[in-house]
Order: structure tokens, then sequence, then C-alpha cells
């Protein structure tokens, strides 16, 4: 079993960018499909973006074109940007193994959940 760590969180106004990064350790991370999600206060946790083994990247409807999600093999990072950043994106991020291996979008298909990452998105 590996361990993901998220970092890069924080405070940004709206109209902002922030860069999130999933780093991973324990594991041959190129085999692995990495997920974002998201959790806003009293919610559930949602799907944000996943990546394939070769790059392949799916977005949320609410995301797509906003955010980016990249990965670096060599690094065993996957990073998260985000543009355009509105109050409603204000949650903490998390980044998941998906045991299916289709970025799948169901939480209940992920594992190795990070600790998180708060980003806040206020003036």
């Amino acid at each position: 079993q590996g361990r993901l760590v998220e970092s890069g969180g924080g405070l940004v106004q709206p109209g902002g960018s922030l860069t999130l990064s999933c780093a991973a350790s324990g594991r041959s991370f190129s085999d692995l499909v990495i997920g974002w999600f998201r959790q806003a206060p009293g919610k559930n946790r949602d799907f944000v973006a996943a990546i394939g083994w070769g790059g392949t990247p799916a977005y949320a409807p609410s995301v797509k074109g906003r955010f980016i999600i990249s990965r670096n093999n060599a690094n065993s990072t996957v990073t998260l940007q985000m543009k355009s950043l509105q109050p409603e994106d204000t949650a903490v991020y998390y980044c998941a193994v998906d045991r299916t291996i289709s970025r799948s979008s169901f939480e209940r298909d992920y594992t190795d959940w990070g600790q998180g990452t708060p980003v806040t998105v206020s003036s």
C-alpha cells in the first residue's frame, strides 16, 4: 500500500489560480491512476479530475475548462492546476488511487487517500 500527500492549498481571491500537488510514495507510480476529489463543508466528497497511465484526463463538468490535471512519473507527482477559481470551489482537496484504473468518478472506487489540502476562495 502506498502513501499520497497533497500540498499547495491556501487562500485565493475569486478569479485567481492555485496549483495543487499529489506526491506518491511506496508503490510503482507509473502504474497508478490518480484522482482528485474535493469536499466542501457539510457536503459529500465529489470527483474533480483523474488521470490515467498515459496522461489521459477526465474532469467533472463543473471544472472542465478551468482545471488541468497532469502527471510527472519521474517525480511521482500529479498536479492539479486550477484557474478562474470561484467561492464554490472552496473545499478540502484530496488525491487517491483509482482501484478500477478507469478514471472513475466514484469515491468508492478509490483507495490510499491523502490527508487533504484546504482551498479557500474568498475576497
